[in-house]
């Protein structure tokens, strides 16, 4: 894949991803690392320790060694690119950086990480100042939890971006009702007819949207058509319960939607009908289906969804597939 970035950022903090350990952060903090938004800069603003920065800035390192950070994905998955960005970082970003995973089950410390068995997914490359580097991961098989940026020596960077497919632990879906649109547990967007304003992935984002901006919003038609979007379920499985939430969509919700499945042998059946939704409101509507692999959102004429989501048990070969998926032996 060429285009990595279309994948979700398994490290953002909205997703969950926490950097819980870094070498030094004397200038700026290292959990700005993974803040969602773009980095922001204005000038001449200085506090105690000098000028602020939208980004993570060490000390002049004034002895041997790099300086690093330690990431928690927020979501485990096999890593296919990643964006180190120095942005606003001129005349004090490194020179070079490189990045290296591990996985790891369980809620490991910090130093309980340093005999894990970490794997270089880009190494050691050179960095300009206020630049996006995008970086093909080495290693895009194995199921990683956690990531290492080393910075050499030291400098700032302003954000880290790791995209890449979500690779769900079972433990938390086999045996379970779960929402099969979550991107958590492994849902994701296929394809859509429009996000001039938003992505369709925020749909299937964990909590409550707090503003438009975090739902999937599409300009406004001006043809006799609809806008749509088709959803890969975490995994097959048979859906009981939908909910199409428009909260924060006033002005600009759908009139109307309607959900039709496609099951684990290709057939497309209509699960709920072409069904009026109102503005600002969290719609359910039980359902009872065959065995899913997809979904297909149809929104009519446009507007937006704040989340979709999609509640069910998995399939028994789904649950047994995704126990064999998260054994990280399988992998080379």
């Amino acid at each position: 894949m060429t285009d990595f970035t279309s994948l979700p950022d398994l490290a953002v903090r909205t997703l969950g991803g926490s950097v819980i350990a870094a070498s030094d952060e004397s200038f700026a903090e290292k959990e700005n690392l993974l803040n969602p938004w773009k980095p922001a800069f204005q000038p001449e603003t200085f506090g105690p320790k000098g000028q602020l920065y939208d980004g993570w800035e060490t000390a002049r390192r004034r002895t041997p060694g790099h300086d690093w950070a330690l990431i928690r994905l927020g979501l485990p998955g096999q890593i296919h690119g990643i964006v180190v960005d120095t942005a606003w970082f001129k005349g004090n970003y490194p020179p070079h950086a490189s990045v290296e995973a591990c996985f790891a089950d369980g809620y490991p410390a910090p130093a309980e990480l340093e005999a894990a068995d970490w794997v270089e997914i880009v190494p050691k490359s050179p960095l300009k100042g206020d630049t996006a580097h995008s970086m093909t991961s080495a290693n895009t098989a194995r199921v990683f939890t956690h990531v290492r940026l080393n910075m050499f020596p030291d400098g700032g960077i302003a954000r880290l971006r790791v995209h890449g497919r979500v690779v769900p632990n079972p433990a938390y879906l086999t045996g379970l009702t779960v929402d099969l649109a979550a991107l958590e547990n492994g849902a994701r967007v296929l394809d859509c007819s429009d996000r001039f304003y938003s992505s369709p992935d925020n749909m299937l984002f964990p909590g409550l949207a707090r503003t438009q901006a975090e739902g999937w919003e599409t300009a406004r038609r001006r043809d006799d058509g609809n806008d749509w979007a088709e959803i890969a379920l975490a995994a097959p499985g048979t859906i009981e319960l939908a909910e199409l939430d428009t909260t924060n969509l006033k002005f600009n919700a759908p009139a109307e939607a309607r959900l039709t499945a496609t099951t684990s042998d290709g057939d497309r059946t209509v699960i709920l009908p072409r069904t009026r939704l109102q503005p600002d409101t969290r719609h359910r509507f039980r359902l009872k289906t065959p065995e899913v692999a997809k979904v297909r959102l149809d929104i009519h004429p446009d507007g937006g969804l704040a989340r979709l989501r999609l509640w069910g048990p998995l399939t028994p070969k789904a649950e047994q597939d995704l126990t064999t998926n998260w054994n990280p032996n399988i992998y080379p």
